[in-house]
């Protein structure tokens, strides 16, 4: 497995950000395979496209905005999805913030668990994806998460943001739920300023905010390692600048960021859309 060259401190005890990888698509009824290989290759993508190398050095990127001058980060390691749960858990008591490589998006509900468990309150979840995963006749997989998690979730507080491809009986659930959503329609109708001034106004700045990312919420154009490839989404811009201004504006408990497929992605374009979005968000993210 190797090392983010991100990772900065030599133990979990002293970071603040804890990166965790989740090789495992158990829980995919995708007919694309390989997601499991998404931890280890975004983390050599980071390796190799977030760096300069001069002089036989390495020499960071710095993010467009925010600062990791002051950013502590451990990367765990890859485990097995059966320890998941306890992990995410200990990290949270421990006053850390997990990010999560995965994997099928089924790990979304064992970090929701896990954070609820630790918190004893609701979670306020901002879940990027061209879907909603909001089944319920179907339970356990990666289609169900918010179903799943539906005791850990404030869905008053939460918001779907990317959705495009929703089943009949997700809309039901969402409209039951009283989440709110924004598709891709909406932000080109409303504009990036009015789709940030929503989200906010929705996560509250008492809220404490899990961000979960589905690779698939852009456009397959230029993300087209991910499952299931979903035409009309979001420009990988698009999908920064509104992951960084809630990591700017609000607390944030964890993040994860899931489905990247390596065997479908043409010219390693997701893993680097990837490798960005990290490095930018912990820039963002307040400690």
């Amino acid at each position: 497995m190797p090392k983010l060259l991100l990772s900065n401190s030599s133990s979990l005890l002293k970071a603040d950000f804890i990166i965790v990888g989740v090789p495992d698509e158990s829980k995919s009824h995708a007919n694309r395979f390989g997601v499991s290989k998404g931890p280890d290759v975004l983390r050599l993508k980071y390796n190799n496209s977030q760096y300069f190398e001069r002089n036989h050095k390495k020499i960071p990127i710095t993010p467009m905005s925010g600062s990791m001058d002051s950013k502590r980060i451990f990367d765990f390691g890859n485990v097995n999805k059966n320890n998941y749960y306890d992990i995410i858990r200990e990290i949270c008591k421990l006053k850390k913030i997990p990010i999560s490589l995965g994997g099928d998006h089924s790990l979304t509900t064992l970090a929701l668990k896990a954070l609820n468990n630790s918190l004893g309150e609701k979670i306020s979840l901002l879940y990027f994806d061209a879907h909603p995963d909001f089944v319920t006749s179907t339970q356990d997989y990666y289609g169900s998460v918010l179903s799943d998690a539906k005791d850990c979730i404030d869905f008053k507080k939460s918001m779907l943001i990317g959705m495009r491809a929703a089943e009949p009986e997700e809309l039901a659930n969402i409209l039951k739920a009283q989440l709110e959503w924004i598709s891709p329609l909406e932000i080109v109708e409303i504009g990036m300023k009015s789709v940030v001034d929503r989200i906010l106004n929705t996560c509250t700045e008492d809220a404490n905010v899990y961000i979960s990312i589905d690779l698939d919420c852009i456009d397959p154009g230029a993300a087209p390692g991910v499952s299931v490839p979903t035409s009309c989404g979001l420009s990988p811009l698009e999908l920064v600048f509104l992951v960084k201004k809630v990591c700017s504006n609000r607390k944030i408990l964890g993040q994860d960021i899931v489905e990247l497929c390596p065997d479908y992605d043409l010219h390693s374009n997701t893993a680097e859309i990837g490798a960005r979005l990290l490095m930018e968000s912990i820039a963002s993210i307040k400690k």
